[in-house]
């Protein structure tokens, strides 16, 4: 098998058994030990692949941003179809599923992992800088359509919603918000970016 697919599929094993365990044990059980475990190989083959357990992890967290941003091209496609609040209800809902908020808390309480993904993400939180950049690119598209007044600032709209949104779904134990809540929570703040009628 050539050396290029065989190192993908065992990042790809890496990474699937660290989503597992930080799913199931939380960000503190994330260990480099406990991965391989999960994976079912050596603990020898994580660090054939990465420098050291921290690169691992900065890796990890590019790769679910590398989703975030892929969904993206899908989210902005969407403009001018359904309401933009139901829009970005269902971005948000999306966003900040069960891995996300782990993958969010391991970089919380990582300093080492946040010193490395300043590289890629030199302002903000890793992952929610870069979720805020897919819906401001959403809102401007739909700003560009008339669907959100000409004065509005996607941008500051893509924050606001992107921080509430993590506050909404942050530290719940049964699960997301129920989804009229979230349509709540955006409705209210981009009320005053959307055109009165009438």
């Amino acid at each position: 098998m050539p050396t290029g697919v065989a190192i993908r599929d065992v990042r790809e094993q890496l990474f699937a058994a660290a989503e597992r365990v930080l799913l199931r044990d939380g960000p503190n059980a994330l260990t480099s030990r406990a991965v391989t475990t999960e994976a079912g190989c050596a603990k020898g083959v994580l660090h054939r692949h990465f420098d050291d357990f921290d690169a691992f992890l900065a890796e990890l967290v590019r790769d679910r941003i590398g989703e975030v941003e892929g969904r993206g091209a899908a989210l902005s496609g969407a403009a001018g179809t359904g309401t933009v609040a139901g829009n970005v209800a269902a971005a948000l809902t999306d966003l900040f599923g069960p891995l996300a908020l782990g993958v969010l808390g391991l970089v919380a309480s990582r300093d080492a992992l946040r010193a490395r993904l300043r590289r890629t993400t030199p302002v903000g939180i890793p992952l929610l800088t870069e979720a805020g950049a897919v819906l401001a690119a959403y809102l401007a598209a739909e700003r560009d359509l008339g669907r959100l007044v000409a004065e509005c600032d996607p941008d500051a709209l893509a924050f606001t919603v992107v921080g509430s949104g993590h506050l909404l779904f942050a530290g719940r134990d049964g699960g997301a918000p129920p989804a009229a809540e979230v349509r709540r929570v955006v409705g209210t703040v981009l009320a005053g970016a959307t055109p009165q009628t009438g």
